[in-house]
């Protein structure tokens, strides 16, 4: 005797369309960040392919990012800023393999170089295949990975990630907490692993949909979506205008300062020239919560600085990282070999005091990011 259906009732009504929102909202989200993904690895790939073989590469020079983010942004195209530019080419560079995933709809979009000539093999050390890495990770998963120096290192976040379906969030602050060097370290890599993936934060497909890269590219506009870069931006246009009003002696010099140290590029946020100090003044924006991190970059920056730039009357050049939150911010010196205290204290008073910077940077980050 066959068996009697489950009765379909309100509840199996309510199940049912569950479901179906669950699922279909999940294809969703990863077609989409497929498709985004593809986008921006493109964007790289053509982008790599002109620095080569562009009949006029010559005549941009280092200006290059500069030149094409203004132009795509006269054409509307979306998130295509020069340090987004940069991040297009080294994702492409980092991960040549995803050419494997175009699907052949698309691969008429391929720049030649990559069409006509045979795929470049990937490190051995890449056991995870492009196709479970396009599926499984979103483009702001990659962003993530791409900073990372070392191929293992991303091999590794990229296993973890992927097994325990990580939200960015939370492989944010897995490398942030050092999970890699603490498992080289640790004699019980299992039970690390266990702990590290007990209370990770999973990727939720709808939450995943709202990713502000996946809002632009579809064309959304809204300050509700708006990005970390967007708020760097106001807050530096407003810092801009504030440091130069201090009436201190800043004489603005450059904004997104590109500098190459070894085979890595950076970007100084502001850079200014103090006229009563004689030195260059560096300032760092970061939105999120301190780290020595940011304090170890601003400082490489400001060795730099002193190494290449500094004229034969100038003094060290300083920097100052400015770490905003909603609720408070950190104001931090970097001073470059001033071993001479009287120097210092010079330094000290003729640069805004750090209270008053801490007070801008609350009442700013309430005016452009209130209820971000």
């Amino acid at each position: 005797m066959a068996e009697k259906p489950a009765r379909f009732d309100f509840s199996a009504l309510v199940v049912a369309i569950r479901q179906v929102d669950e699922n279909l909202a999940a294809q969703a989200g990863r077609a989409v960040n497929i498709s985004l993904t593809l986008r921006n690895w493109l964007m790289g790939a053509y982008i790599a392919e002109y620095e080569l073989s562009g009949a006029d590469r010559a005549s941009y020079g280092d200006k290059l990012l500069n030149e094409l983010s203004r132009e795509l942004r006269r054409h509307k195209i979306s998130n295509s800023g020069r340090r987004q530019l940069y991040n297009y080419l080294a994702f492409y560079r980092s991960y040549p393999q995803i050419v494997r995933t175009v699907p052949t709809q698309t691969r008429h979009l391929l720049p030649k170089t990559i069409v006509s000539e045979k795929v470049r093999t990937v490190s051995a050390q890449l056991a995870i295949a492009p196709e479970k890495l396009i599926n499984s990770l979103s483009y702001s998963h990659f962003e993530l990975l791409v900073a990372l120096d070392d191929d293992l290192k991303r091999t590794f976040y990229e296993i973890e990630c992927i097994r325990g379906n990580w939200s960015v969030r939370e492989l944010k602050r897995q490398i942030g907490s050092l999970y890699y060097e603490r498992s080289g370290l640790s004699t019980d890599k299992e039970k690390l692993a266990e702990l590290a993936q007990s209370g990770a934060e999973q990727t939720d497909p709808k939450l995943a949909i709202r990713d502000p890269y996946i809002f632009e590219f579809l064309g959304t506009k809204s300050r509700e979506i708006m990005r970390e870069s967007d708020l760097e931006d106001a807050l530096l246009d407003k810092l801009q205008e504030f440091l130069i009003e201090l009436g201190h002696g800043f004489c603005f010099e450059s904004r997104q300062k590109r500098v190459l140290i070894g085979d890595t590029h950076g970007f100084v946020d502001l850079v200014f020239y103090h006229r009563i100090l004689k030195c260059h003044v560096l300032v760092e924006l970061k939105v999120e919560s301190f780290t020595h991190e940011n304090l170890g970059q601003l400082n490489t920056y400001v060795s730099w600085y002193k190494k290449n730039m500094m004229a034969g009357d100038d003094n060290p050049p300083v920097g100052i990282l400015l770490c905003a939150q909603k609720d408070h911010a950190l104001v931090e010196y970097a001073l470059a070999g001033m071993d001479n205290h009287l120097f210092v204290s010079k330094y000290q008073l003729e640069l805004p005091k750090k209270e008053e910077i801490q007070r801008f940077l609350e009442e700013k980050m309430r005016e452009v990011g209130d209820g971000k």
